[in-house]
């Protein structure tokens, strides 16, 4: 049996994949999710020009950890001890939703490693994010149901309704089937970090990251409403804006080949 891939860090061992030859790219998942739940599209257009590193966090997704309590700075320093362990002296940096979050602070708190940032579906943290509406955020944490009904309700948090219901016909399967293996403990502690994130966050240190910044929305994000972009292209200096009309929250998913273009723009630049 071919042996998984793994790091140990303070108190875990994370899993990684590494696809795609190239500058390496750090690719940062969002709550409760793992490297598998990438669209293969989109992954597979981004290694055709980076080096792709796939890290899941701590507690998910074959990564272990010690079930205590853990935040944002966390995270990112279990992400830069696997870029250290792997050898890489810079790095560019793509995160969605939470994984923006690890993004943004690893930019700001280990910056001589980091060389690009991508930021998908996030904000900038502290008070003054624009937040989801408690509805939206309950059915986001919401583990009560069948698998098929957690997928259902995911999904139409996702995506715009109307795409939504074509992506629940077509692939609501198979998120059930991920979300039965997701520890209820890991997405409470999960919960918890992102909940500390919009307490403090990194929104005031973010002037001082010096780097090539693209940020990406969809319209129609009601997760992390689409507003907290252009908080964040205000804040970083030169950072690059791409909205996505009628885009939900996983509009990579929505626009896989518009989505690695504007990604493959900032590579080249």
């Amino acid at each position: 049996m071919e042996s998984i891939p793994t790091v140990a860090v303070d108190g875990a061992q994370l899993v990684y994949r590494r696809i795609g030859k190239g500058r390496p790219l750090v690719v940062l998942n969002g709550f409760g999710a793992t490297s598998s739940d990438w669209d293969p599209l989109f992954i597979d257009r981004l290694a055709c020009c980076n080096g792709l590193i796939l890290l899941n966090n701590r507690g998910i997704g074959g990564s272990t950890d010690d079930g205590q309590p853990f935040d944002v700075v966390k995270l990112a320093d279990d992400a830069a001890q696997v870029i250290e362990a792997l050898g890489f002296k810079h790095v560019s940096l793509l995160g969605w939703s939470m994984g923006g979050f690890i993004a943004q602070t690893l930019a700001v708190q280990h910056r001589a490693r980091v060389d690009k940032l991508v930021l998908l579906s996030t904000d900038p943290g502290g008070i003054e994010a624009d937040l989801a509406s408690p509805d939206v955020w309950s059915g986001l944490i919401d583990t009560s149901g069948t698998p098929n009904e957690q997928a259902r309700r995911l999904l139409f948090l996702l995506f715009p309704n109307d795409v939504a219901e074509s992506f629940y016909r077509e692939f609501g399967d198979i998120v059930a089937a991920a979300r039965a293996q997701l520890p209820v403990e890991l997405l409470n502690r999960q919960s918890a970090a992102m909940d500390a994130w919009h307490r403090n966050g990194v929104a005031s240190q973010l002037r001082e990251i010096r780097l090539p910044v693209l940020i990406a929305t969809g319209t129609e994000d009601i997760v992390i409403p689409a507003s907290n972009a252009l908080k964040l292209v205000n804040a970083i200096t030169g950072a690059w804006l791409a909205q996505f009309p009628h885009g939900g929250h996983a509009f990579v998913a929505q626009y896989p080949r518009s989505a690695r273009r504007s990604n493959q723009q900032l590579s080249r630049g």
